[in-house]
């Protein structure tokens, strides 16, 4: 690690963790700690390459900080995949991360290796998305009702199921390979059967997201946020700075959903290239004034800057979130004009993609000018950082440190 003193905060995907992880960090705050940053990664399945991008990240802070500050630093290390531009997570991953569902991944697999013509296999391959994802034909099973409150983002609906998991599989599968071919042309070369499979390995990947944004929620709200609000309790002058990569900036902006009202510990909050929303914090949707964003107002949690920082580099975000998302909820639209559906259709777009939407009063600001000048004091900020990310992982980034340092207001001026 690069930087010391460093700590794990190590989550399980109902947000649980070993016993005396909140009194550690209290124990910083008492050693002289004035201000401690928690980053959650987001596309990571493994702990050891969480704890490499958290070194690399951290790795400038020492420099950046101001007389004065005691700066600690903790990782949230949690059980999640990756989210990439590839077609479909490989086998290891998925098992890696789903590791009670493995032979439901494997039927999966071969499903997607022998690509049968039948209408059967195309039906069982259907109900072993569910079984995935952990749902029925009627909602959230396995999951729980609890869990289930944790699904929503931007226009989701808490407790909703993704159309596509409980539609005719032949006809889900022919609008993924619709939308792939609308998304990237050549992409599905096959025709028949083989096209079909196409588009269901785009379904498998889907529904792997699916289950990784509920559980990105649920970690930050029952796991992270209850968390801070006892070491805030323990420790109520120690200053909170959160950031979040892809999911993980998911999990953190949940985590202010997991703190009680009255306790406010978290200054500053630093989203790059987050996987979710860009309409979340918004107290009206644009396309549909009687619904808010499903983090609607938690931004006033926040004493500091909510920045979210963006790129229009991230296919990732450009292209599969907002398929994810209309999927999600209008799979009779999954397919249209050709171009980047981020920018195509509003409605879908994530905060990654081009920043906070929907909130009255938000700044916008470029990466140079951030770096210039700094970032607003409070309220939502949206940093175009093109410049320097150039795709969805590209966050191991000295400007970012930068950014999350003016955001916290601990840096050198």
């Amino acid at each position: 690690m690069s930087v010391d003193p460093y700590r794990e905060i190590v989550l399980d995907k109902d947000g649980d963790g070993p016993a005396g992880q909140a009194a550690e960090l209290v124990t910083l705050a008492r050693r002289g700690v004035t201000d401690l940053v928690v980053f959650a990664h987001g596309w990571n399945n493994s702990p050891s390459g969480a704890t490499r991008l958290y070194s690399d990240f951290f790795a400038p802070f020492p420099e950046l900080l101001a007389p004065g500050v005691e700066a600690g630093y903790a990782g949230v290390v949690w059980p999640s995949m990756m989210f990439t531009d590839e077609p479909v997570p490989d086998f290891r991953a998925l098992v890696t991360t789903f590791p009670e569902r493995e032979r439901t991944i494997v039927r999966l697999t071969e499903l997607l290796a022998l690509a049968p013509p039948e209408e059967s296999a195309f039906t069982e391959f259907g109900a072993l998305l569910r079984e995935l994802a952990g749902v029925d034909a009627a909602g959230p099973s396995a999951a729980g009702p609890a869990a289930a409150g944790a699904v929503s983002a931007g226009s989701v609906s808490a407790g909703s199921v993704p159309d596509f998991l409980v539609a005719d599989p032949v006809e889900t599968c022919a609008l993924f390979a619709g939308a792939l071919e609308e998304a990237a042309p050549g992409a599905v070369l096959d025709g028949g059967a083989g096209r079909l499979w196409k588009g269901g390995r785009e379904a498998l990947r889907q529904a792997a997201y699916y289950v990784m944004k509920r559980r990105a929620g649920q970690v930050g709200e029952r796991g992270l946020g209850p968390l801070l609000a006892e070491v805030a309790r323990a420790a109520p002058g120690l200053r909170v700075h959160l950031v979040g990569h892809s999911m993980g900036a998911r999990l953190v902006a949940y985590a202010l959903r997991g703190l009680p009202g009255a306790l406010r510990p978290v200054r500053s909050m630093t989203l790059l290239q987050g996987a979710f929303s860009h309409y979340a914090f918004a107290a009206r949707l644009p396309h549909d004034p009687g619904r808010s964003g499903a983090l609607r107002d938690m931004q006033l949690r926040v004493r500091g800057p909510v920045v979210a920082c963006h790129s229009e580099h991230d296919a990732a975000l450009g292209v599969l979130y907002p398929l994810a998302s209309r999927a999600a909820r209008d799979s009779a639209s999954l397919t249209g004009p050709p171009g980047r559906l981020a920018a195509r259709d509003p409605r879908w777009g994530a905060i990654g993609w081009d920043g906070v939407q929907g909130v009255p009063g938000s700044a916008r600001r470029t990466l140079a000018a951030a770096l210039r000048d700094g970032v607003p004091a409070s309220g939502c900020v949206s940093v175009d950082a093109a410049e320097a990310v150039r795709s969805h992982g590209d966050v191991r980034r000295p400007e970012l440190a930068r950014v999350v340092v003016s955001a916290a207001r601990i840096g050198r001026r």
